[in-house]
């Protein structure tokens, strides 16, 4: 009996062609509203969707056969990742098909929004001849600022040297060395916010993109620069642009992505000020790129439910290990130790060092791989897990070291992670309690029990009478409850490490409020 295939959304001809000629009887429906999917999904064991489709938990519910949904394209977010795991459903995406195409548009709007392009050919073909009016400029010799160097970034980079821009980048995962190699000065976001002509994002959605370009931060910006924005909605704040641009903050705008996809009526109107160009989400809508990824889906899905292989799979050792009930704590363990490993190491930072001891140590390499997962997570354009977080890594220069000990421990089983010499808190380990309760339990020798959750505040101090006063004091100015408390110690050099967890998110005045305490230093926030 022949495999069943559903496409929507309109995915390329391609996809069908080659799962029919892999023995999948195939069914193109292109777009359909969510109640008739609903009532059709139950006979398919494949699914191809690109953006429009929400796979969502209900649906899935009703999914009975469904054992593959392939995104034809990067982003998986209309797609319900955990309850596709929990159902059993594979999840592929093809990362690498509209890399190309999503480069060149980001070129193109470059181009289109230096040489006022959309607003010449609109004035012309409505009978004027506005030569003077539509005065451009030029790209050549101009800075450009590159907010995210994975694959797209590191694309846009390349091609606009071309141009003669010199190209200056911030990716915290990228190391010195591969910045170099692409002709890439690295800096920080404030820096190159100062120094950009041109700034293009290449970045996930996170706390610390959101609203990245505002009114807010207009005193960071250099005067008459250009926004390019083919990543994620709501890196720049909508809703600003015009006043940005009347008040000459920023010179001009150019739009891919909406915080909202259709815009709303309140974006459609921003969309009409004449200093923004822009485009309906068209950074992958090229035939090249739409034929690729459907090329990429239909090959990977054939493959996965043949059995043959799983490339581009988001969450296939999550199945596999989701029942296994020695490796899920150490993953869960990981995944967390390594989002906050990414809150405390180095800028830049080129090695992980990671030591096991113990149990853990038989599942060295899909720890590892977890730990990564978490420590990229939210700093790479594209889903990180378990599958692809090595290539994420070496595709960043980070280099992995790891090792098992048979030294004796206290605990039974141990992760230990060194992040380098130029790290504030260099050597940190941390081991699973029981269900669900995962501590950090040492740092630089310290020993400290630090739960990985929720809000939390680390600093060194001097070990003397007044300092945990001091400190709970300013936090209570502040109106911030403290939930824990650990302190390590060494009596010996009078110093300490204290760690407090918070009820609520703190922001950076709330840290200076401790940093100026006398004898607190290397204040480190961590949200978890």
């Amino acid at each position: 009996m022949a495999y069943k295939a559903l496409l929507l959304d309109g995915v390329d001809a391609v996809c069908g062609e080659i799962l029919k000629e892999r023995g999948f009887e195939v069914t193109d429906k292109g777009k359909i509203p969510p109640d008739e999917l609903e009532s059709i999904i139950g006979d398919y064991d494949a699914m191809v969707v690109r953006s429009a489709t929400k796979v969502t938990a209900d649906l899935l519910a009703k999914a009975k056969n469904l054992r593959v949904v392939g995104r034809a394209g990067v982003g998986v977010d209309n797609i319900d990742l955990d309850a596709a795991t929990r159902s059993g459903v594979l999840v592929m995406n093809t990362p690498d098909g509209n890399t190309i195409s999503t480069a060149e548009h980001t070129c193109g709007l470059i181009l289109a929004v230096s040489r006022n392009i959309a607003a010449a050919v609109a004035s012309l073909k409505e009978g004027r001849w506005d030569r003077k009016k539509y005065l451009g400029t030029e790209v050549h010799g101009k800075t450009l600022g590159v907010i995210g160097l994975g694959k797209i970034g590191s694309n846009v980079a390349a091609r606009m040297k071309s141009f003669g821009m010199n190209v200056i980048g911030y990716d915290p995962f990228t190391t010195h060395e591969r910045a170099d190699e692409m002709g890439v000065k690295m800096m920080e976001i404030d820096d190159i916010l100062a120094q950009a002509d041109y700034l293009t994002v290449h970045t996930p959605l996170t706390d610390q993109t959101r609203g990245l370009i505002s009114l807010k931060n207009a005193g960071k910006i250099k005067q008459g620069m250009f926004l390019i924005n083919c990543a994620r909605g709501g890196i720049f704040e909508e809703k600003d642009l015009p006043e940005l641009i009347d008040r000459n903050i920023i010179k001009g705008a150019a739009l891919d992505v909406y915080s909202q996809e259709p815009p709303s009526e309140e974006v459609a109107e921003i969309l009409k000020h004449p200093g923004i160009v822009c485009t309906p989400h068209l950074g992958a809508s090229t035939q090249e790129a739409q034929g690729k990824v459907a090329e990429q889906i239909a090959a990977q899905i054939a493959d996965a439910i043949e059995q043959k292989g799983f490339e581009g799979s988001i969450n296939g050792k999550s199945i596999a290990l989701s029942t296994n009930k020695e490796v899920q704590p150490f993953l869960e363990l990981a995944e967390r130790f390594g989002r906050l490993l990414s809150q405390i190491a180095p800028r830049h930072i080129n090695e992980l060092s990671i030591t096991y001891s113990g149990t853990c140590a038989r599942h060295s390499q899909v720890i590892t791989d977890s730990l990564l997962s978490g420590f990229l997570k939210g700093s790479v354009d594209d889903v990180v897990n378990l599958i692809n977080a090595r290539f994420h890594a070496e595709s960043r220069g980070l280099k992995l070291s790891e090792t098992q000990s048979k030294e004796p421990q206290t605990y039974s089983d141990l992760i230990t992670v060194d992040l380098g010499s130029s790290a504030d808190y260099r050597k940190l380990s941390a081991t699973p309690f029981g269900d669900g309760d995962y501590r950090i339990v040492s740092i630089d020798g310290f020993s400290i029990e630090i739960n990985l959750e929720g809000e939390i505040i680390i600093y060194r101090n001097i070990d003397q009478p007044g300092m945990l006063a001091a400190t709970s004091g300013a936090l209570a100015q502040r109106d911030i409850n403290i939930a824990s408390l650990s302190l390590g110690r060494d009596l010996k050099n009078a110093q300490a490490i204290t760690a407090f967890t918070v009820d609520t998110k703190l922001d950076d005045t709330d840290l200076e409020y401790i940093d100026d305490i006398d004898g607190v230093n290397v204040v480190k926030y961590i949200s978890l």
